[in-house]
């Protein structure tokens, strides 16, 4: 499974960040690299949760990120 970290400004100047995979993985930060570590803890944290709880199968993993702007 591969996930898709993406980044962008909002008009109000915060970065807004999203796991496009994982829906309610997003986070808002005042840098872009701020709001994708916030992101990318979220997916790790909601991926260790389901394998913790049975949820899913371990599988292989790929996260792509972005080259920084």
């Amino acid at each position: 499974m591969n996930f898709t970290l993406e980044c962008e400004q909002e008009a109000d100047g915060r970065w807004l960040a999203e796991v496009l995979e994982l829906p309610g993985a997003l986070a808002y930060a005042d840098t872009q690299d701020e709001a994708m570590a916030k992101a990318e803890v979220l997916a790790l944290r909601a991926l260790a949760e389901q394998l913790e709880h049975g949820e899913i199968r371990p599988i292989a993993i790929n996260i792509s990120l972005p080259a920084a702007a």
